[in-house]
C-alpha cells in the first residue's frame, strides 16, 4: 500500500467547525496547491459575527460540560482517546494536510501526525499531575497558590506545520480546562477542521473546540480583540505578532503567548565532528525548504574548517528530491506560494548584488509548483539582506570567525533570539557559550527539536513572549490565585 494519492480526489471538510459540526460557508479566499500551483478550493472568511458565534458556543460548552471543574483524570482520558484517533486516522489527516501545505505525505505520517498525538498525550497527563501548592507562611496562617482555567482561549496557527501547531495550542489549553476558538492559516485550514471532528468522535464535549477559517485582518483581529477571549496563543511572524499585540492593547488587556520569527545561528568550531555538523546543518535548512521559524539559517564557522564544511553541506543540499507533496517518494518541499518563492529569490539576488558569493543554488526550480533550490551564500556581513532578514526559505549564509568572542558577536542578531546551534567536542566551551548565546533554545551537537515534549520552546527579543510545549505551556493556560488563611 502506498501513501501516494490523487490530489483531485480528496474530499475537503470545507467550512467552519462550530459546536459539533461543520457550518457551511462560501469560499472567498483563493487557494493554490504549492506542489503544482493549481487553484483547487476557496477558504471561507469568518467575520466578527461568526467569531462571536464560536466564542459564545465555547462559553456555553464550558458551562454545560463543566470541563474546567470535572475530575482532572476525565480530561486526561478524553484527550488520550483523541490522540488514539489521530493516530488511527493518520492517513486521512496526512492527505488533507499534504494537499494544501508544503509537507510531503510520507513525512507527515512518520513525523508531524505521530508527534501531534504524542504531544496531546503529554499534555493530557499534566491535567491530573500539575495542581495547587501550599507555600510557607508564618505559623498563624496557611498560604496556598491555586490555579484555574482562563475560560475561552483564542489560538492562531501558521501554515508551515498545520497539524502539529494545532496540537501545540489545543493540547495544553484543553488539558488545563479551557475551551478554544482556533484560526488556522487560510492557506492550510482543512487538517485543523478534521482534528476538531476527531475530537468530537473521541468524546471531548462539543463546543470546546471551534475552528473558524479566515485571514488575519478580519478573522484574526476578531479573535484577538474579542472581549470574551481570555487568553491568546499565536505562532507566526514577528510582524503579525506585533499586530496582535497592538490589537489586544486597543481592545483590552489579556495574556498572550507568542512564538515568532527567528534568524537562528549555528556555530561550528574546528574540533567538531564535521560530518555530523554538516548533516544537521543541511537538514535544518532543507527541511520543509527552510520554512520554519527555527530554521538554522546563519552558519558561523571557525575559519580553518570553513571550506570542508561548506563542501559537505553543498553535497547534501544537492541530494534533495523535490516532488509533489502527494507523492510518497518526495522528500523536498515546495514553497508555500508563488509570492513567497519570489520574495526568497529577490532577497538572494539582492544579497548577491551586495557582494555575496552563491556557492550553490540561488534559483527558482523549473517545472510545476513553487520550488526553490537549496542555497548557500558566502562572503556576507551583518548588513547583507540574507543575514538581516528572516527569509523563510532554503537559504543558508556562511560567515567565518577566529575567536569565541567573534563567534558570539556574529551570532547575536539585533532582532531575533529564537534558537541557536553549537557544534564542539569541548564540554567547557559548550557550557560557556550556551549561557552566552541570546536564544530561547540552544542545541549542542544537533539542530532541531526532539520528541521530548517536556522541553519548552520560545524566544528572546522579538522572537516571542512565553513558552509553548513543556509544563510551561500547560501553566500558561491557567491563571493563579493567592490565598492566605488565618488559623
Amino acid at each position: 500500500m502506498t501513501l501516494s494519492f490523487d490530489p483531485d480526489a480528496i474530499a475537503l471538510p470545507n467550512g467552519h467547525f462550530v459546536g459539533n459540526g461543520l457550518v457551511a460557508a462560501e469560499g472567498v479566499i483563493d487557494m493554490h496547491r504549492p506542489s503544482d500551483g493549481k487553484a483547487y478550493a476557496g477558504c471561507p472568511l469568518a467575520d466578527a459575527d461568526m467569531v462571536d458565534r464560536a466564542v459564545e458556543t465555547a462559553k456555553q460548552a464550558l458551562k454545560t460540560s463543566k470541563w474546567g471543574q470535572v475530575r482532572p483524570r476525565e480530561r486526561t482520558v478524553a484527550l488520550q482517546r483523541w490522540a488514539d484517533l489521530i493516530e488511527a486516522k493518520a492517513e486521512t489527516l496526512a492527505k488533507l494536510e499534504a494537499l494544501s501545505s508544503t509537507r510531503p505525505v510520507g513525512q507527515l505520517i512518520a513525523g508531524d501526525i505521530a508527534v501531534t498525538a504524542e504531544q496531546i498525550r503529554f499534555f493530557a497527563e499534566l491535567a491530573d499531575k500539575e495542581g495547587d501548592a501550599l507555600v510557607p507562611t508564618d505559623g498563624d496562617s496557611m498560604g496556598m497558590i491555586m490555579s484555574e482555567p482562563y475560560g475561552v482561549v483564542g489560538a492562531i496557527t501558521p501554515w508551515n506545520f498545520p497539524v502539529s501547531m494545532a496540537g501545540w495550542k489545543l493540547g495544553p489549553a484543553l488539558a488545563a480546562g479551557n475551551a478554544v476558538v482556533l484560526k488556522p492559516s487560510e492557506m492550510t485550514p482543512f487538517s485543523s477542521v478534521y482534528l476538531a471532528q476527531l475530537a468530537i468522535e473521541a468524546g471531548i464535549p462539543a463546543g470546546l473546540i471551534n475552528v473558524v477559517l479566515g485571514d488575519g485582518p478580519t478573522t484574526g483581529n476578531a479573535i484577538t480583540g474579542h472581549p470574551d477571549i481570555a487568553k491568546v496563543s499565536f505562532t507566526g511572524s514577528t510582524g503579525a505578532g506585533q499586530a496582535i499585540m497592538g490589537n489586544i492593547a486597543r481592545t483590552g488587556v489579556k495574556p498572550m503567548t507568542l512564538e515568532l520569527g527567528g534568524k537562528s545561528p549555528q556555530l561550528v568550531f574546528a574540533d567538531a565532528d564535521l560530518d555530523k555538523a554538516a548533516a544537521a546543518i543541511a537538514q535544518s535548512i532543507v527541511s520543509n525548504a527552510g520554512q520554519a521559524c527555527v530554521a538554522g539559517s546563519r552558519l558561523i564557522v571557525e575559519r580553518s574548517v570553513m571550506e570542508p564544511l561548506a563542501e559537505a553541506i553543498i553535497a547534501r543540499m544537492k541530494s534533495v528530491k523535490p516532488g509533489p507533496t502527494w507523492d510518497a517518494a518526495s522528500s523536498y518541499s515546495p514553497i508555500i506560494s508563488a509570492r513567497q518563492r519570489d520574495r526568497i529569490d529577490s532577497i538572494v539576488k539582492a544579497s548577491i548584488a551586495a557582494g555575496a558569493a552563491c556557492l550553490t543554488g540561488g534559483d527558482v526550480m523549473e517545472g510545476d509548483g513553487y520550488f526553490y533550490t537549496p542555497t548557500l551564500l558566502a562572503n556576507v556581513d551583518q548588513m547583507s539582506p540574507a543575514v538581516s532578514h528572516e527569509i523563510f526559505g532554503p537559504v543558508l549564509t556562511m560567515q567565518a570567525f577566529d575567536t569565541e568572542e567573534e563567534a558570539l558577536a556574529l551570532a547575536d542578531h539585533p532582532t531575533y533570539g529564537l534558537c541557536a546551534g553549537l557544534f564542539t567536542r569541548d564540554l567547557s566551551r559548550a557550557l560557556r557559550l550556551t549561557k552566552a548565546l541570546q536564544a530561547g533554545t540552544v542545541w549542542v551537537n544537533r539542530y532541531g527539536r526532539s520528541r521530548d515534549h517536556i522541553l519548552p520552546t520560545g524566544g528572546y527579543k522579538q522572537s516571542g513572549i512565553g513558552k509553548d510545549l513543556g509544563r510551561e505551556a500547560y501553566h500558561a493556560n491557567r491563571k493563579s490565585k493567592s490565598v492566605l488563611i488565618s488559623l
